[in-house]
């Protein structure tokens, strides 16, 4: 009777060594397709801009949301068009009327996006600056006098959005 039962035991576990667990991959693409279209539908709200540890961006409460353009971010000591960096603000001149190095960097980019459609020729192309809030106004009116210069007319500044507030003595 032992052998029996020892027989039974060991035809029990060679068949639960041949039946392995099966992946259910129907359910599996079930998720990935709901995962897929939700990313999908929820990708196109989503605009960043590369941020900068160096940099506070000054607060507003506007809406509107800024198109994908050249972006020129500068702080207390550099200043870059894109990841590239252009210049130390202590070597720029304060007396002059634009940062040459940033010119240059502009040009090349506008040269490499082609010629402007009719329309937009005299709006110019566009740039978001990217400015710190403590960076003197002297070195940002340096920086749009350039970016004028070299055909980026249609200027934007990043700031930080917050909550629209009342104004004082407006009750709610």
């Amino acid at each position: 009777m032992n052998l029996n039962v020892a027989a039974k035991l060991q035809d029990r576990k060679q068949r639960q060594q041949k039946q392995q667990s099966k992946l259910n991959l129907v359910s599996l693409m079930d998720i990935f397709t709901i995962l897929v279209f939700f990313l999908l539908v929820n990708s196109s709200d989503v605009e960043v801009l590369q941020t900068d540890k160096n940099i506070k961006l000054p607060e507003s409460t506007a809406q509107q949301k800024p198109d994908v353009t050249t972006v020129v971010r500068v702080n207390n000591a550099q200043l870059f068009v894109g990841d590239r960096l252009i210049a130390q603000v202590k070597d720029i001149d304060q007396g002059a009327d634009s940062i040459e190095p940033l010119r240059r960097e502009l040009e090349y980019r506008a040269s490499r996006a082609g010629e402007l459609p009719e329309d937009k020729k005299a709006i110019g192309r566009a740039v978001t600056i990217m400015g710190d809030e403590q960076v003197p106004y002297q070195l940002l009116k340096q920086i749009m006098q350039t970016c004028a210069a070299a055909d980026f007319r249609d200027m934007s500044f990043a700031v930080s959005q917050t909550a629209p507030q009342d104004p004082p003595g407006v009750d709610s």
